[in-house]
């Protein structure tokens, strides 16, 4: 079956369009920040409507959701590698694997879905068991991660397709359908969560039941622009004969990428696990403190997410086009930015914690806790946002499997080991935790700083027929 493209207009138009100019890049980042930070000011939204019907949802929440994000690195394989292809494909003008890896995309997402919905029905309870999750919060932590999970192929679709538009530099799309999502959500959770006029007042399920509608309402505004926007039609048809070189790229990009973020989830669940152990012995507010630190400290790095979400589309262009040397200019300067911005957010963030905190606690405990570990945070921020600019970067470039290694030894040898001895062995509790996490960070980012300085990338190409 062939597949007609409109991806034509598309593709000349950035072709012709140089994505060096400072102007470029503005048009590319801001839409993709604005998503991110409505996202991360709907979850904190979010968090706020659940401590109002229960403090402990929030650790219940948090903890399901450490799982059904760790699981969700299927579906980033997918997507990283989808972006990278698409966009080195368009700088070499390669119409037809184009639309072969959307296609493949889904497909391969669909697959993931299935895999993921196994896995929370069968094995939910033997996961919290590992984690040592407190008995208060236990049965509300199930009750969402099963309820959102067996919907899990919603935001499967969700990703492959946003992946799909961003690599087509259609950020203000994605935006706008994000937006609309998240509306969806803090109404749904106004309705579900405390109830209202005939419906009932459902608590964390109804948070969960939120979540799903949001994410359906997701999927339609993405089929429906992509039918209205592309000429491509993804029909599994298309599949025969299957592609196997593209699946073989795709997975090739994808695995190494997500092993890396793999690691990095996994590792964070076993800092997670390290919590509710220390909120056994002392009480809740350890493992609360921690997930309202996770979410407050996003705002940290929404610079560099967007800035390097939008970078990664460039570079791939100029990788696909052969244009090396326009690449390290661009990356420092994103690096230089990325850090100034995370200091100063970090830094105003540690100042006013307490007014922070109060929004979604009033235990004292929870205050004082969270000023200390935002101390820290600080400097976890500076080789976070480096390390978030090095890495899309280098994936980008094609240097694949040096980030995932790197990863893997010092996420589990410095956050996770050396974290925990701080926080249990020497009693630091959770800010000996918070050192261990920002010394794997800071020295991740000197580590990949160096790779990047010896440009190995400069000769990776991976879009060649």
């Amino acid at each position: 079956m062939t597949i007609k493209i409109k991806t034509n207009r598309l593709i000349n138009r950035k072709m012709n369009h140089d994505p060096n100019k400072p102007a470029s890049m503005v048009k590319l980042v801001w839409p993709i920040f604005i998503e991110l930070i409505l996202t991360m000011l709907v979850g904190n939204v979010d968090q706020y409507m659940v401590t109002r019907y229960s403090e402990n949802a929030v650790g219940a929440i948090g903890n399901a959701n450490q799982i059904i994000n760790l699981l969700l690195i299927m579906f980033a394989i997918v997507s990283m590698s989808t972006t990278i292809l698409v966009a080195q494909y368009i700088g070499s003008n390669n119409k037809h694997k184009i639309s072969i890896i959307y296609t493949l995309s889904v497909f391969v997402n669909l697959i993931f879905s299935a895999v993921i919905v196994l896995i929370i029905l069968l094995f939910s309870n033997q996961i919290f068991d590992f984690m040592n999750i407190p008995g208060e919060i236990r049965k509300d932590s199930l009750v969402y991660i099963k309820t959102v999970g067996g919907f899990i192929f919603l935001q499967g679709i969700i990703a492959t397709f946003s992946a799909i538009f961003r690599s087509n530099r259609m950020m203000k799309d994605t935006m706008k359908i994000t937006v609309a999502l998240n509306i969806v959500n803090v109404l749904g959770n106004a309705l579900f969560i405390h109830g209202f006029g005939p419906i009932p007042a459902m608590g964390v399920f109804g948070a969960a039941m939120a979540t799903n509608l949001s994410r359906l309402v997701g999927v339609i505004l993405f089929l429906y622009m992509f039918a209205k926007k592309f000429e491509t039609r993804i029909s599994f048809r298309s599949l025969k004969p299957f592609p196997k070189v593209e699946l073989h790229k795709l997975l090739g990009i994808g695995l190494p990428s997500g092993g890396e973020s793999l690691s990095y989830s996994m590792a964070m669940t076993s800092i997670l696990k390290i919590a509710n152990t220390l909120s056994r012995a002392v009480g809740p507010y350890v493992v609360n403190t921690m997930v309202l630190t996770k979410t407050l400290a996003w705002f940290s790095f929404l610079y560099a997410n967007a800035v390097g979400q939008a970078s990664q589309v460039v570079i791939g262009n100029y990788m696909g086009a052969g244009e090396v040397d326009k690449v390290d200019r661009r990356v420092m300067r994103t690096l230089r930015n990325s850090v100034l911005v995370a200091i100063v957010i970090s830094t105003t963030m540690f100042i006013f914690s307490d007014t922070l905190y109060g929004l979604f606690s009033t235990d004292p405990k929870v205050l004082e806790l969270g000023k200390s570990i935002l101390l820290v945070e600080i400097f976890l921020q500076i080789g976070k946002n480096s390390n978030i600019t090095l890495v899309r970067s280098l994936q980008a470039t094609g240097d694949i499997k040096f980030p995932m290694m790197v990863g893997i030894v010092s996420m589990w040898a410095v956050a996770v080991g050396f974290g925990f001895f701080l926080g249990v062995v020497c009693n630091l509790g959770l800010v000996g935790v918070w050192i261990g996490m920002a010394l794997d960070e800071d020295i991740r980012a000197v580590i990949f700083l160096i790779r990047w300085k010896k440009g190995k990338w400069k000769n990776i190409r991976l879009a060649n027929d």
